[in-house]
């Protein structure tokens, strides 16, 4: 098969890879539908990661299964599947309790550009839909599978409820779908933290009722212009910078809380400052499957549409394009067909 694998930072490439194989009886072999760049992924193309030995390279997918384990019994050959960035077997004491992205059997997927994908914990992480969904759907489901479903953790963790006020730091597809999210669980006021047109145009669209184009200690400054100098009830931090994280926790008002789902990156955080905002704070990698049958539901039903995150569509041997749109800001998110 072929599919992307990263060599250096800005070098990746569109090479001939070893067709997957089920290699545990919990595993499945799907066909790639369609897969795409996350904004995570631009991390190591600009060096601000190490990349080591050239290696495959991504983590979101839809799909058709065209094998399965012995002990997958939950979906089957020939049915369109979505699944999660980190899989999850669904039965473990942490799955039980809604955290399947911190499952004791936990494996992160990083081969998903590509034609196949072998699934490890199948059983557990793939849910297949009813029947196979038209092609204008695909992209929202694609969405579901990451930036969704991270979007939609962002605001329960930062406990967005009907009413509230909640400002979303970031607005790559992440921060976007965040909007949604918090548009979704009813947040009466939303501020969106954009400086790029086309983004603040979606956020707008997506249910944000404010935009503020201003950074650092000038946005926070025109967030509490916005809040009666209070701050928000819950800030979606979509980025996982120290400024974003700075930024997010000064937004926020006593007693608001903070998801953050950006990969953090150089954050530290002062225990004084902290201990004396009163703000809380919760965040890590989404457990997306929990979200699953909801989100897939709300875009099959038409409720949301993530897949407009998705502004450039290439051929998966394009992928090297993909990642220089979005590390050039051409592009919010690139949507790779195999």
């Amino acid at each position: 098969m072929r599919g992307a694998v990263i060599h250096a930072p800005g070098d990746v490439r569109f090479e001939s890879l070893d067709d997957p194989k089920i290699l545990r009886p919990t595993d499945a072999v799907i066909r790639t539908v369609a897969t795409c760049v996350c904004g995570s992924d631009l991390w190591p193309y600009r060096g601000a990661e190490p990349i080591g030995d050239p290696h495959p390279m991504g983590h979101e997918y839809v799909g058709i299964v065209e094998e399965v384990g012995s002990e997958v019994v939950n979906v089957r050959p020939g049915q369109f599947v979505v699944g999660s960035f980190a899989t999850s077997d669904n039965t473990c004491v942490n799955c039980l309790n809604g955290w399947q992205s911190s499952c004791l059997n936990r494996e992160f997927m990083s081969t998903c550009q590509a034609d196949y994908v072998r699934i490890p914990n199948a059983h557990g992480t793939l849910v297949a839909t009813d029947e196979h969904p038209d092609a204008e759907l695909v992209p929202g489901l694609l969405a579901v599978s990451d930036v969704m479903g991270t979007g939609w953790y962002a605001a329960l963790a930062a406990e967005v409820k009907p009413g509230a006020t909640a400002v979303v730091v970031g607005d790559g597809a992440v921060g976007l779908c965040g909007v949604i999210a918090a548009k979704e669980l009813g947040a009466e006021r939303i501020i969106a933290m954009s400086r790029h047109e086309s983004r603040q145009k979606l956020a707008l669209e997506f249910g944000a009722t404010d935009v503020v184009s201003e950074r650092g200690e000038e946005g926070v400054a025109r967030v509490k212009e916005l809040t009666n100098g209070i701050g928000a009830d819950s800030v979606l931090e979509c980025v996982g910078t120290a400024e974003s994280m700075r930024q997010a926790l000064h937004s926020t008002r006593p007693g608001g809380n903070v998801g953050f789902v950006g990969v953090p990156h150089e954050v530290a955080l002062d225990g004084q400052e902290l201990f004396f905002s009163q703000v809380g704070l919760r965040g890590g990698p989404a457990p997306v499957r929990r979200y699953l049958p909801d989100l897939i539901d709300r875009v099959l039903s038409g409720r949301i549409n993530p897949g407009k995150v998705f502004d450039l569509t290439l051929p998966l041997e394009q992928v090297d394009e993909g990642y220089k749109a979005m590390d050039e800001r051409r592009a919010i998110k690139a949507l790779l067909k195999p």
